[in-house]
């Protein structure tokens, strides 16, 4: 049979073909680092639902065209635009659009492969986390650097990554959520957030081997994959790939599920300053430095969004959905973004300003949905 033609897109910004009888996905943003626009979500989506019941596709590839970054998120200044002028139908529908793909490929019935280079942030997470439910791989490489790092700018880890997070060994998930700390190659296998491991300079010999390979079925496509990558990556020296700190999870796992136990912030804080012994004294100095510069409610929110999410994945999306309206409307994220991102002078004003007054009912007021269950956008949504 002949090899179907490239599906369409409504911009150069992301690019689909079939090479092989595999579907490829290619990021093509670098500008922004591959931030996910609109049109790249609806092309991605639009790639997927085409191949989803073609005989001719066996697997996808996603990957960037530009090692520096897979992807560094959703396009944040789309939605600050909008909640500045207060365009809350466009905002809504980044964010159903966004999290709609990201059940598709959460649900895909066909292996999903992620080439993980550079930056895997925000909604990179969302777009590749869920190869690991299709049977395909999440693939890092040396120069991996992967976070939620939402709590910088007042959000929370959204795209569903709280699932993920919340099966990561011990308290790691609350600790990547609440920090937004970054994390390696190494650290993200340790955690469950990676399946195997490419150096980046095999990754052109990848691509010709799947474009050569014969293959018959999915399993094909993964074992070619498989002969390139590795279970384990090699320890990198202080300061390289994603590693924010010299230490990695596996030796900071102990202080990690200690302190990020505890059932909120102002917990974790205050065990944190209790910290004495002399080895982890100064990693909690520095997480308590961290996190006394992170959005105090946004903060909550992400620990909150971690313990709720032992329920399938569509009740998360749906959650993550409410949230974006409350972060909006009572949260930081839009001077975060303003402090962060747009002025950069780094100095945002909390609603709340201090971690210890952050309360319950205000954690609670944000989960309140803005839709009825037989209402909401994502009500389709199942598993």
């Amino acid at each position: 049979m002949p090899t179907p033609e490239p599906i369409p897109v409504a911009c150069d910004e992301l690019r689909t073909r079939v090479e092989n009888r595999i579907g490829f996905i290619e990021l093509n943003r670098p500008q922004a680092l591959n931030a996910l626009s609109l049109p790249m979500i609806r092309a991605m989506h639009e790639a997927l639902d085409a191949w989803r019941d073609d005989p001719q596709v066996l697997a996808v590839v996603v990957r960037s065209l530009h090692p520096r970054a897979f992807c560094a998120g959703g396009d944040v200044r789309f939605f600050y635009e909008a909640g500045r002028r207060g365009d809350v139908a466009a905002r809504d529908a980044f964010f159903i659009e966004e999290y709609s793909l990201d059940h598709a490929i959460f649900t895909y019935c066909k292996p999903y492969i992620a080439l993980m280079e550079g930056v895997v942030m925000g909604g990179g997470m969302g777009i590749s986390q869920g190869a690991h439910r299709t049977g395909g791989l999440r693939i890092v490489s040396e120069t991996t650097k992967m976070a939620m790092p939402e709590t910088r700018i007042g959000l929370f880890p959204d795209v569903g990554a709280g699932w993920f997070l919340a099966r990561t060994p011990g308290a790691i998930g609350r600790y990547l959520a609440v920090t937004g700390a970054a994390i390696d190659a190494a650290d993200a296998i340790y955690a469950g957030l990676a399946d195997a491991y490419l150096d980046t300079s095999a990754i052109p010999a990848l691509l010709d081997a799947l474009g050569t390979a014969r293959l018959s079925d999915g399993g094909d496509v993964l074992a070619c994959i498989e002969g390139f990558a590795s279970q384990a990556a090699p320890p990198l020296p202080p300061g390289a790939g994603g590693r924010s700190a010299a230490l990695p999870l596996a030796v900071t796992r102990a202080w990690i599920d200690r302190h990020f136990s505890q059932p909120d912030v102002a917990g974790i804080l205050a065990s944190l300053e209790a910290e004495t012994d002399s080895g982890a004294r100064e990693w909690a100095q520095e997480t308590i430095r961290v996190m006394r510069e992170r959005s105090p409610l946004s903060m909550a929110v992400s620990l909150e969004v971690v313990t709720r999410a032992e329920g399938p994945m569509s009740d998360c999306l749906r959650r993550d959905l409410d949230l974006t309206r409350s972060i909006f409307d009572h949260g930081d994220v839009v001077e975060g973004v303003r402090a962060r991102i747009i002025d950069k002078d780094d100095l945002p004003a909390w609603r709340i300003a201090s971690i210890e007054d952050v309360t319950r009912a205000e954690v609670e007021h944000m989960f309140v949905s803005a839709w009825t269950p037989d209402t909401h956008p994502l009500r389709h949504l199942l598993g």
